[in-house]
């Protein structure tokens, strides 16, 4: 069996752009985490700059990532990015070794 596969992303929108990115970034969230294959799906925006969205994706394997990114608006995103961005999205491709297990439940 496959590791979990994650993807980690930084968006700089334009100055003008941010609150339209945002709407469109946070689009995305509750529909991506019902796709099957995704562990998890998160959006941040940077503490120390405002208006920089990190988005943290976990997979069940590459291949579910693959297809999530093959999905129409995935795909219209990509194509339009620059629209909002200042410069590129910066992705980090991830092979968890600390693969998701059994949690135990907290202590009250």
């Amino acid at each position: 069996m496959s590791q979990p596969y994650t993807l980690v992303g930084t968006a700089r929108p334009k100055p003008d752009r941010v609150d339209d990115l945002r709407r469109l970034l946070l689009s995305f969230v509750e529909p991506t985490r019902q796709e099957s294959g995704c562990l998890e799906y998160h959006l941040h925006e940077d503490g120390d700059a405002p208006g920089v969205f990190v988005f943290y994706e976990a997979w069940r394997t590459e291949e579910d990532l693959d297809a999530h990114l093959a999905l129409p608006h995935m795909r219209d995103f990509w194509e339009h990015r620059m629209e909002y961005l200042e410069q590129d999205l910066e992705i980090r491709r991830l092979t968890m070794h600390s693969p998701y297990g059994h949690r135990p439940a907290p202590a009250h």
